[in-house]
């Protein structure tokens, strides 16, 4: 049986360490018996409670919406294998492939989760401000600004939320490798749900377009390109399928207005998002082992954050970020 096990590492995981773990059936012409094992990476209790995360995933998957949960040991679970594969960079720009994973996204927030319906984003940014700074020098404390960063949560938090926006139960880390699609029926599954929390639906749009200046495959994939950012026409189509899709009881979406809205709040999101992910980052960068660059992409994150910050938020003034440059 031993000779039998096969082992394999799935590339693209930052935050564990995941393999699919096949063997042959003992019954001759079976197809081989295949699960996902996960190990969990070091330190990451500073990002989420692993026991929220598991109650998350086996409710998700009461909810038809994920792999079953086959297994838990101290450092990892055992997951059910989806015989499905996982999508790459370039397959979140095929709009037909899209407009899929936006309909499966505006379902997964519409799901009625067993959690508090609060948004998270904000007290979840300065929990991890406070660690950053814990773990930081004062060479990363100054290069980061994180002496700073209280300041500009607090301005994200009150220049974007709004009683009008939509809070729904987010993923979080919408990129390509948390999507897999089945080949034959070209049905979408969302996996890993360690970041999954209610928040404003609008972030959660946000963050996957995001995602689509990452490649994590290649050869550098701590590196953002964020020429592929998606124009404004590839966000529209985006929404409109988010939109389009079915709606619960009483919702009016789906009109124009609707769709500029949404497109608008999205874009201006994505400043809270680069925050969320640098910050990840630079802690990451102390605690985990894995092979990624995790300060040089913080670097990024940040970078495309001041960079965007006067153009998305209107009642900024530019002179404020003077002792920044």
């Amino acid at each position: 049986m031993e000779e039998s096990l096969e082992v394999s590492r799935l590339t693209g995981a930052m935050t564990n360490e995941v393999y699919e773990i096949k063997w042959l059936s003992s019954r001759s012409g079976d197809q081989p018996r295949k699960v996902v094992v996960r190990m969990y990476g070091e330190g990451v209790e500073i990002f989420f409670n692993r026991d929220d995360e598991i109650r998350t995933f086996e409710c998700l998957s009461k909810h038809g919406q994920g792999p079953r949960l086959l297994g838990r040991f101290s450092h990892g679970r055992i997951e059910e294998f989806i015989n499905a594969k996982t999508l790459s960079a370039s397959d979140l720009r095929d709009p037909k492939i899209s407009a899929i994973i936006a309909s499966k996204l505006r379902e997964f927030h519409n799901l009625d989760m067993p959690t508090p319906k609060k948004v998270a984003l904000w007290d979840r940014m300065r929990n991890w401000v406070s660690e950053a700074k814990r773990l930081s020098s004062p060479h990363e404390m100054e290069e980061f600004c994180l002496e700073k960063l209280d300041e500009e949560i607090d301005l994200l938090q009150r220049e974007l939320s709004k009683d009008s926006q939509h809070i729904g139960f987010c993923h979080n880390d919408l990129q390509y490798g948390n999507i897999m699609m089945d080949e034959d029926t070209s049905s979408i599954t969302l996996i890993d749900y360690e970041y999954a929390s209610y928040n404003p639906i609008a972030y959660d749009i946000a963050n996957h377009f995001c995602e689509m200046a990452a490649d994590y495959h290649s050869k550098t994939p701590h590196i953002l390109d964020y020429t592929s950012y998606p124009e404004v026409e590839e966000r529209k189509r985006f929404v409109r399928a988010y939109l389009a899709s079915s709606v619960k009881t009483g919702e009016n979406y789906g009109n124009e207005e609707e769709m500029e809205q949404l497109v608008e709040d999205a874009e201006r999101y994505t400043l809270a998002n680069h925050l969320f992910w640098g910050l990840w980052a630079i802690i990451s960068g102390h605690i985990n082992k894995i092979d990624f660059d995790y300060f040089e992409y913080a670097k990024q994150r940040f970078e495309q954050y001041w960079l965007r910050k006067s153009e998305l938020l209107v009642s900024w003034s530019p002179l404020s970020q003077l002792e920044w440059i």
